[in-house]
């Protein structure tokens, strides 16, 4: 990357220089990300299933719990989550960039990071995140709906696409989870990956990712989508299609940190 594109940030004196992107670092980033992932297959379709199976568990909880109206907030909750789910997957991209093993096992070289304080209380953060998200669509429910409790997952369902107080709920939520995600991606975009890579605090890392965020506003808009597209597109099959999905956008999320961020 031409030394040219490297713009130093306002934000902090401990931020480094964040580089402008442009589409074609979003192609390549993907490009690397699929490529790690075909080469190091085995162990990474594994990583990429326990976000499904996860999500295929709490939603039968969601069920048996007659708790169904938490059930869309439950499941797309999961992305607020994401980056820090993703963090073996950055570990392995890290040491492939850098000629090391790749191993399995090499997964769990993250315990040994400097940063490890910080990484945790990242994943900490994300968890209150998805807890305050989830109570926010839990209000918003029982602002619309009171004390009502649906018996049936399709009676449910029956009700919050014909009738007018069901889109309301759509709407609105879609909005406020819109909001929650917007934070969150600004929030993580390169943080994780950044503290893998250097022996940073958390506010370094959040700052640095969420200056990304504003000298890239377009690049950044784009890949949000493309993330969400895949994401989508991955959930379709029973969220199986997520253990080649997750994977391959967790090592591109690698490889476009370090695009962005420069020393």
């Amino acid at each position: 990357m031409a030394t040219s594109r490297l713009a130093t940030p306002i934000t902090s004196p401990d931020v480094p220089a964040i580089r402008q992107l442009e589409v074609a670092d979003l192609k390549d980033a993907l490009r690397r990300g699929y490529d790690d992932f075909t080469k190091m297959p085995s162990h990474l379709v594994f990583l990429g299933l326990i976000y499904p199976v996860f999500g295929i568990c709490l939603a039968a909880l969601t069920f048996s719990a007659n708790a169904l109206p938490l059930l869309f907030p439950l499941v797309s909750g999961f992305a607020l989550i994401g980056p820090f789910a993703a963090i073996g997957l950055y570990e392995l991209s890290r040491r492939r960039e850098q000629g090391l093993s790749t191993s399995a096992a090499d997964v769990f070289a993250v315990l040994q990071s400097p940063a490890l304080v910080s990484i945790l209380a990242m994943g900490v953060l994300l968890l209150v995140v998805l807890v305050c998200w989830l109570a926010t669509a839990q209000a918003l429910y029982h602002a619309i709906y009171g004390d009502l409790v649906p018996e049936a997952y399709d009676d449910f369902l029956w009700e919050v696409v014909t009738t007018p107080r069901g889109w309301t709920l759509i709407v609105l939520g879609h909005v406020l989870g819109f909001l929650y995600a917007l934070a969150v991606f600004s929030m993580c975009v390169v943080s994780f990956p950044m503290l893998l890579d250097r022996n940073v605090g958390v506010g370094t890392a959040i700052l640095t990712s969420v200056e990304v965020v504003r000298r890239n506003p377009r690049i950044m808009a784009t890949w949000a989508l493309i993330i969400a597209a895949l994401v989508m597109i991955g959930s379709a099959p029973l969220l199986v299609g997520l253990a080649i999905v997750l994977p391959v956008l967790g090592h591109a999320s690698w490889h476009l940190y370090r695009r962005a961020v420069g020393s």
